[in-house]
């Protein structure tokens, strides 16, 4: 791995003209360098050295139709859990940033994504209220390389600093490939469900209370 510079981990202000968010993460570790386009046309350039984590991003560019570059090295020669975290770290800070107050979203999404005998069900609440619910019943110690505890340990990370609400659901699936596929597949579409803007929501906060708490400041 390449030197990593010491320093604390900062956050690159967004564009204030769009749905954006961009955080660099330095640490000991790892080093992240991460921007999101909540309102983009699916273009992707993901680069982690972490190759089936590479795979279930671009799931959120296709499917999300989110644009979304990602550039991540870390200490790989001790396993894969460091930067996998880092990046959902990245992920859910850019998300919050670029949701912001939450002005005008429908702020709820759900999904269900089959993929040959798998289908998995996710639901989310953009609430700023952290918390998740991760139900896959994953058989196998990993897919390829990758670390099948690292699938819901990514998720702690996205949701932890973005401040979802998220459930995650396993209805059906006997191959572990085609499970996580399916899961970052329906979270793709129900994140792209919830971060669409509500043309008769106005410009409003979509709560009775009048606002949503922020994340992703860093």
């Amino acid at each position: 791995m390449a030197a990593i510079p010491e320093s604390v981990p900062s956050t690159i202000n967004a564009d204030p003209a769009g749905r954006t968010g961009s955080v660099e993460r330095v640490t000991r570790e790892t080093r992240v360098r991460l921007c999101l386009n909540l309102d983009g046309t699916g273009c992707g350039q993901v680069e982690t050295t972490i190759p089936f984590l590479d795979h279930m991003l671009m799931q959120l560019v296709s499917h999300g139709l989110f644009d979304l570059q990602v550039q991540a090295r870390g200490d790989t020669e001790i396993d894969d859990h460091h930067t996998n975290e880092d990046v959902g770290i990245s992920l859910g800070q850019a998300l919050g940033q670029a949701l912001g107050d939450h002005r005008g979203i429908y702020r709820f999404g759900h999904f269900l994504a089959p993929l040959d005998e798998a289908l998995v069900q996710v639901a989310l609440d953009c609430s700023g209220r952290p918390h998740l619910e991760f139900d896959l019943q994953l058989r196998s110690e990993r897919i390829g390389r990758y670390d099948t505890q690292l699938v819901r340990e990514f998720f702690v990370a996205v949701v932890n600093n973005s401040g979802l609400t998220l459930h995650i659901r396993q209805l059906h699936g006997r191959n572990d490939h085609h499970v996580v596929e399916a899961c970052f597949k329906a979270f793709a579409r129900a994140l792209r469900m919830a971060t669409e803007v509500d043309p008769r929501r106005s410009g409003q906060v979509p709560s009775s209370k009048g606002v949503l708490e922020q994340a992703g400041s860093g």
